[in-house]
């Protein structure tokens, strides 16, 4: 059960990052979604947007802290990780 945890906390948390870029997008420019995540990455800074997509992983993590999920919490601190490597490919 503790595996099965460990996946839905890197699940959720690379879901988190993705929602996170989508609301940064429609809310601070006037693109839609996918027209926004090709337009950052011609002008370069997609790597910030996935960046600051991944704040709310840090909501998250501590959420589930505090229900006492602490493998689902491993979960979203490796999904963080990922998300910093590829980032810096991007």
């Amino acid at each position: 059960m503790k595996k099965i945890d460990f996946l839905v906390g890197i699940i959720i948390g690379i879901v988190a990052t993705v929602v996170g870029s989508f609301i940064f997008i429609k809310a601070f420019t006037g693109y839609e979604f996918m027209n926004g995540l090709r337009t950052m990455h011609e002008q370069g800074v997609l790597g910030k947007v996935v960046t600051l997509g991944a704040i709310l992983n840090v909501v998250l993590f501590f959420v589930l802290l505090k229900f006492n999920k602490e493998m689902m919490a491993r979960g979203i601190i490796l999904a963080t990780i990922i998300m910093t490597v590829v980032t810096l490919f991007l």
